[in-house]
């Protein structure tokens, strides 16, 4: 999985598949939580970030939980509750399901390689899987890895070939499913290619299960591993892991919930929907704290040489009607969006049944605000004002941690 885009079937910021997903419900009070240890310096700025999580939960998210890292410190924020059931609170920083945050991390990997001389963006697909990509849906041959990255490959999305039935009971029949990154392509290749490569630009979760098993011809172990080595441990994200087909989480955690009707009750989708949650386009867990962490040390070089973070942030225009803010720009594995104080802010957002995160950094790399949603609407008109809120929340937190002297 996380714009107004709802993603479809939740994409918020890319549609991860063709329908869309998301969760309106009940409202309910819970008094807002900020930490205890927040500082009193930053007192103005909190009450702006409760009010906007406040918002959240009063358009409908059963539970909502924000983290803002600057220099002066960190901030929490949540409301809401993060089970419906026992109405216990959201947990401060629990584990998440992040979807389609994963691609950042797999693209840093590739581009890693790339400043390796292992590898180059301009490589045809074919070239480190040959084969694989052949027939109706494309042509490996004519697909470069930079145009999986970019989603400018015209693939086709292979999501909804794996969501036979979008309800409760679809989501329960079908959420132990698992399959191989190769029947995922296969599923893709199927239907016709969106546009000629590098001629269009369009959201396809297959980009990136096939930029993961580029990761693995290259360096011969798998993303997962690689992402492990290269990241999560330099960076010391010890909470952070792709779980392959494990589809618990580990406690603390929230419940998630999604609507997959307009009015229509909440199902608890805590459980991961294997079909789309086990691959390099959207499988990894982490918490707000260390996704914050991540792009963090993104922003300020110290996962890539300038040369890569360029290549990285050379973006293409969003087209409209894709559910992104206006502005958007997508580069390799990393979104732009606009900020009204100037600027804009790097991260990618990644959602599912029942959730959506929302993580973004300065370019600098010195603020980071992630936001975490518990539930999904079934409307598209809830789903649109929720995006709406984040982005706004989002562009509030930076903004006013660059008048704390962050550029």
């Amino acid at each position: 999985m996380p714009t107004t885009r709802p993603r479809a079937p939740f994409r918020t910021a890319r549609p991860r598949a063709p329908f869309r997903i998301a969760t309106v419900l009940a409202l309910l009070s819970l008094a807002p939580l900020v930490p205890a240890q927040a500082e009193a310096a930053v007192t103005a700025r909190t009450s702006v970030l409760q009010r906007d999580t406040d918002t959240l939960h009063a358009d409908g998210v059963t539970g909502v939980s924000v983290r803002l890292e600057t220099a002066r410190g960190t901030t929490i924020a949540r409301s809401g509750v993060g089970d419906l059931r026992t109405g216990r609170p959201v947990p401060p920083d629990g584990y998440v399901r992040i979807g389609s945050t994963t691609k950042t991390f797999v693209a840093t990997v590739l581009l890693q390689l790339v400043g390796e001389g292992r590898v180059s963006l301009d490589d045809p697909v074919e070239r480190w899987l040959p084969g694989v990509v052949r027939g109706d849906g494309g042509d490996g041959r004519r697909i470069t890895l930079r145009e999986l990255l970019q989603h400018t490959s015209g693939l086709p999305d292979y999501v909804g070939d794996v969501v036979p039935e979008l309800s409760a009971a679809g989501y329960r029949a079908h959420r132990w499913t698992t399959y191989t990154s190769a029947e995922r392509v296969a599923f893709a290749l199927r239907h016709p290619p969106l546009f000629a490569p590098g001629r269009g630009w369009a959201y396809s979760n297959t980009n990136y299960v096939l930029a993961g098993m580029v990761i693995q011809a290259v360096t011969g172990r798998t993303w997962e591993q690689e992402v492990r080595a290269r990241i999560v441990r330099p960076l010391r994200l010890g909470h952070t892991f792709a779980p392959g087909d494990r589809p618990f989480l580990p406690a603390p955690h929230a419940r998630d919930y999604q609507q997959f009707e307009p009015g229509g009750a909440l199902t608890d989708t805590t459980v991961a929907y294997l079909p789309f949650d086990g691959d390099a386009d959207g499988s990894m867990v982490s918490t707000a704290a260390d996704t914050g962490r991540f792009f963090r040390a993104l922003a300020r070089g110290e996962l890539l040489a300038p040369a890569q973070l360029a290549e990285m942030r050379r973006t293409v225009e969003v087209p409209p009607g894709h559910g992104s803010p206006p502005g958007t720009r997508y580069g390799l594995g990393l979104e732009r969006i606009p900020l009204s104080c100037g600027g804009g802010s790097w991260g990618h957002s990644g959602d599912g049944f029942g959730y959506l995160v929302w993580p973004a950094a300065t370019a600098d790399g010195r603020a980071s605000v992630t936001v975490v949603l518990h539930s999904r609407p079934g409307d598209e008109e809830s789903a649109v004002r929720q995006i709406q809120d984040v982005t706004r929340l989002v562009d509030h937190a930076l903004c006013s941690a660059r008048g704390d002297g962050h550029r």
